[in-house]
């Protein structure tokens, strides 16, 4: 009886936008699809910001991979790649190696703090369902403590919101806290009025959203700056600990503050031991090939390549059409045919600012703004999202949250009593907070039980 031959073995790491495209492309292909991700779900990044600021719940941008990857050629694995070895052609994993015929690295990028890892721990970042929790729980014992807290100057830093970055996340935030604070959540606080809390967003580069037209830009600020966000461009921030941020010789007093200024690539990519831009990205050949070696592709946010003179986006539509691209090369390489390069075709992004506001690009040319760009958001939004349930939740959640201004997703879990100030003696109902320290003086201590640092 004659042996059967092998299959073409395929390892795509990541099950993110690029990674899921190219594993359910390649589910009727003669090859065997092994999917690594040291998650069980597939996430759909760009609503995390409505998980941080208790719109959605995480389960509704959310579908595990077993169940959206159920083609029968396709295996799915819960571990962590750790490094390739091209030589061998191994990925090692946590759990042990897994040999491959072709590559696919999808690991996406993770935070960077531009030489500053220490400020992690003071300054979340939004790239997973637990940096969302995270970033809510902060948010919302924030609100608590300034309800119990006795002092002006210490309840007015726990009013107050820095996020770090003027990008499609910082801007997403600063908007959604600001409406939180403004609109959604007065009416339920009664020692402290909330709608004085401060939303600050700091930005190193002179504008909001530079990736965007400066009449796109200029738009977004003005729609923030309508929403009660004070918008600070060309500030460098100097330093980060639990009690705010220093920018120059100015120290903001800050319990909360949410990082959203600079991405690197995961690290794996430095284990292929080929070049790499200054991101930490593999630069990629025009078939998204790594240079040298046409067995290991790379896609997302982890590659780097320029199309007619500018880099292609990290984005999801981009990383989605590099994962389809790689899937047909696949079918090429086994067939023994030429590898054919990507072309990424922009079909615009969008950026929400707020309630009925929001900038967008189409197709590289046509600008479009508020109400329009917000209500194309909407369905684009709904169209990628992964699960017809998923699909259907979140429509209904957001009419919910339009009609009502409400967010009820709002849940604090663990321990807390050490993370809130003493409660002292009761602010009397109505009494306006007397007037506070101007921002540069530096805040008085809490006692290191009640500190900010203890939020993780």
């Amino acid at each position: 009886m004659e042996n059967t031959p092998k299959r073409h073995q395929v390892v795509i790491v990541g099950a993110g936008f690029g990674g899921l495209q190219a594993a359910l492309k390649l589910k009727k292909a003669p090859v065997d699809v092994t999917v690594v991700d040291r998650y069980n779900h597939h996430l759909f990044q760009p609503l995390l910001y409505q998980v941080a600021t208790a719109v959605l719940s995480p389960g509704e941008i959310a579908a595990p991979i077993r169940s959206v990857l159920r083609g029968r050629n396709t295996t799915v694995l819960l571990a962590e790649a750790q490094s390739v070895d091209l030589q061998r052609k191994v990925l090692v994993c946590d759990g042990g190696d897994i040999s491959y015929d072709t590559l696919v690295l999808a690991a996406g990028a993770t935070h960077s703090y531009f030489g500053h890892p220490e400020w992690s721990r003071f300054a979340p970042g939004l790239k997973t369902i637990d940096d969302a929790r995270n970033i809510r729980e902060r948010v919302l014992l924030a609100l608590e403590a300034a309800e119990r807290e006795t002092d002006p100057v210490r309840q007015r830093e726990w009013l107050t919101f820095v996020i770090v970055g003027a990008g499609p996340t910082g801007v997403e935030l600063a908007g959604a806290l600001a409406h939180m604070t403004q609109h959604s959540l007065p009416k339920e606080f009664r020692r402290v009025d909330i709608t004085q809390a401060r939303v600050i967003l700091l930005e190193g580069l002179p504008r909001v959203l530079t990736a965007y037209p400066e009449e796109l830009s200029a738009r977004a600020r003005k729609d923030l700056e309508k929403l009660g966000v004070e918008v600070r461009t060309g500030t460098m921030v100097t330093d980060v600990d639990e009690l705010g941020v220093r920018v120059g010789e100015t120290r903001i007093a800050a319990r909360t503050v949410l990082w959203g200024a600079g991405v690197a690539a995961s690290p794996l990519a430095r284990t292929l031991g080929v070049p790499l831009d200054k991101a930490g990205r593999v630069k990629v050949e025009p078939t998204l090939a790594v240079p040298g070696h046409e067995d290991v592709f790379v896609i997302g946010d982890l590659a780097s390549i320029q199309q007619d003179g500018k880099p292609v986006p990290g984005i999801a539509p981009a990383a989605m059409q590099m994962g389809k691209h790689v899937a047909k090369n696949i079918r090429l390489r086994a067939e023994g045919r030429p590898l054919e390069p990507f072309h990424y075709l922009d079909k615009g992004s969008f950026a929400v600012i707020g309630r009925g506001s929001a900038i967008g690009l189409l197709f590289d040319k046509v600008r479009v703004r508020g109400w329009m760009a917000w209500s194309m958001w909407l369905g684009i939004h709904i169209a990628f999202l992964v699960g017809f349930r998923n699909k259907l939740v979140v429509l209904v959640d957001w009419a919910y949250t339009y009609l009502t201004k409400r967010r009820d997703v709002r849940l604090i879990t663990g321990l807390y009593a050490r993370k809130l100030p003493p409660m002292q003696r009761a602010l009397p109902g109505g009494t306006e907070a007397p007037e506070v320290k101007e921002e540069g003086a530096l805040p008085a201590r809490l006692p290191e039980s009640t500190g900010a640092a203890h939020l993780h």
